[in-house]
């Protein structure tokens, strides 16, 4: 069986990254390969490469909004997943969440407080950049929630998750979500598939 890794580029606010959350636990076991999950900003990446929404990029463009989704229906039957829930609220501001992930990994609830923050912003979709709504919600899923929000403002935390972002734009990212198997690059859920068989010695 294989040993290998891959690397999971992901801001909360990605419905995309949200399925290939969804998708990676049954890849790792049938792999017996560890993503490792690295918090990173969508929207220092965007700015840094001058990118866009896929809300923005698809406005407009007849037929290729509903080849979009076809694809993510595709994507959900293939990998066995749940849809998510679009969020009302989106787009939602994922600055002070996503430094709270780099918090709950100081903290060691890394694991727990990534899979409350995408439930709660596409599972049960709420208005996550609405700090005390935010609060509220990682409190009901068993957090210390105000512990990691303050943490969220230590300088050591933005500066991680600056670092993060930059690390990922010089390595080719793009978006989110991004993998990396050593050295090769794949972004987007539907890379899934090259990245399983890449891991898995296929």
């Amino acid at each position: 069986m294989s040993t290998a890794s891959a690397q999971f580029m992901f801001d909360v606010g990605s419905p995309h990254a949200f399925l290939s959350h969804e998708a990676i636990p049954a890849i790792e076991k049938r792999c017996n390969a560890k993503f490792e999950y690295v918090p990173i900003l969508l929207g220092g990446i965007f700015k840094a490469t001058n990118n866009k929404s896929p809300v923005e990029t698809l406005a407009g463009v007849r037929n290729k909004r509903e080849f979009h989704a076809l694809e993510t229906a595709r994507f959900v039957k293939r990998f066995g997943v749940k849809p998510y829930t679009w969020n009302p609220f989106f787009p939602v501001n994922t600055l002070n969440l996503m430094r709270a992930a780099i918090a709950a990994e100081l903290e060691g609830v890394f694991e727990k407080y990534v899979d409350a923050a995408f439930h709660h912003m596409w599972v049960e979709p709420k208005k996550m950049d609405d700090c005390e709504v935010a609060v509220e919600a990682f409190t009901a899923s068993g957090l210390d929630a105000r512990k990691l929000f303050a943490r969220a403002q230590d300088l050591e935390v933005k500066a991680r998750l600056i670092e993060n972002t930059q690390a990922a734009v010089e390595r080719g990212a793009f978006g989110s979500p991004t993998f990396f198997v050593g050295t090769e690059m794949f972004f987007g859920k539907e890379q899934l598939r090259e990245v399983e068989e890449l891991i898995s010695g296929k």
